[in-house]
C-alpha cells in the first residue's frame, strides 16, 4: 500500500504525520468511500500504525458537516463515538476532528466571528465538537476567497487575523486545548493574483501563530494548504504552491 511507504519515508526524513481517516467532500473519494484501514492496520514496511510514533495524530473527518442537522447533535454525537472508538484501539496517538471552526446555534456569542449567517447552518460548532474530552487538540481552516467572495484583499487579511484571534482566545479560555491553523490558502484565481499577496496572507498567520507560541497560549502550529514538488503538478490547485520548474515558487 502507497500510505506504508509514505510513513516509511516521513520516518527516515524525521517528519511526523497527521492522517486524515476520511475526507467530508468528494474530493479524494469522500465520506461515501469510508475508511477500510483504522489504526489497527500493520505496515508491510515496519508496524502496525497505532504503535508509529512516525504518526503525529489520528484526524477523525477532513470538514465534517451535517447540513440537514444545524443545531449540530447528530456531528456531535458521531464525534464522541468515533473519538471513543480511536481511542479505545490507539492509546498512543491524539486524535483530533478536522473542523474547519465555524461556530454554531450553541455559541450565539460567537455567531459574528463567522464568515456569514450560513456558517452556522453546517452542523458543526468550533467550541461545542472540540470540547469532547476524547479530542485533544481543536483544528481551524482558514480560506477567506471561499468566504468572502466580495471582499478586497486588505479586508480578507483583517478577517484572517479576527477569525485566528478569536479561535485561539476559545482555546485558552473554553477549550483548554491547543489549536492547530490545519489548512489555510488564498487563491491564485483571484483578479491580479500575485504571489506577493499570498506572502502577506501567510505572514500574517505565521506571525500570529509565533506570537502564541512565544506566550505559551494556545496558538499551536499549522499546516498551509498545500506545497508541492516537482513532478506533482497534476495535484495542484488555486491554493497550492509548487516547488516545480516553471511552476509558483515559495518566497
Amino acid at each position: 500500500m502507497a500510505l506504508d511507504h509514505v510513513i516509511a519515508e516521513a520516518r527516515q526524513h524525521g517528519v511526523n504525520l497527521l492522517l486524515s481517516l476520511v475526507n467530508n467532500l468528494r474530493a479524494y473519494g469522500g465520506k461515501t468511500q469510508y475508511v477500510k484501514l483504522l489504526s489497527t492496520r500493520k505496515n508491510t514496511i515496519r508496524t502496525k500504525y497505532k504503535d508509529d510514533p512516525t504518526i503525529f495524530a489520528w484526524e477523525l473527518i477532513n470538514e465534517p458537516r451535517c447540513m440537514s442537522e444545524p443545531s449540530g447533535d447528530t456531528l456531535q454525537d458521531w464525534i464522541e463515538e468515533m473519538s471513543t472508538y480511536m481511542k479505545s484501539i490507539d492509546k498512543n496517538h491524539l486524535v483530533t476532528v478536522g473542523l474547519e471552526g465555524f461556530y454554531g446555534p450553541k455559541s450565539p456569542k460567537r455567531l459574528t466571528v463567522n464568515p456569514g449567517e450560513w456558517a452556522a447552518e453546517l452542523g458543526s460548532g468550533f467550541i461545542h465538537n472540540s470540547k469532547i474530552s476524547t479530542i485533544d487538540f481543536a483544528s481551524v481552516h482558514i480560506y477567506p476567497d471561499h468566504w468572502l467572495h466580495d471582499q478586497e484583499l486588505e479586508e480578507k487579511l483583517k478577517y484572517v487575523s479576527k477569525w485566528m484571534v478569536s479561535h485561539i482566545e476559545d482555546g485558552n479560555k473554553e477549550l483548554k486545548k491547543p489549536v492547530t491553523f490545519k489548512e489555510f490558502g488564498l487563491s491564485n484565481l483571484n483578479k491580479g493574483f500575485k504571489p506577493s499577496q499570498r506572502d502577506q496572507f501567510y505572514k500574517i498567520i505565521y506571525v500570529i501563530m509565533y506570537k502564541s507560541a512565544k506566550r505559551k497560549k494556545s496558538g499551536a502550529g499549522s499546516f498551509v494548504w498545500q506545497f508541492l514538488i516537482g513532478g506533482m503538478e497534476e495535484y495542484n490547485d488555486d491554493f497550492g504552491s509548487s516547488l516545480g520548474k516553471g511552476q509558483q515558487h515559495i518566497r
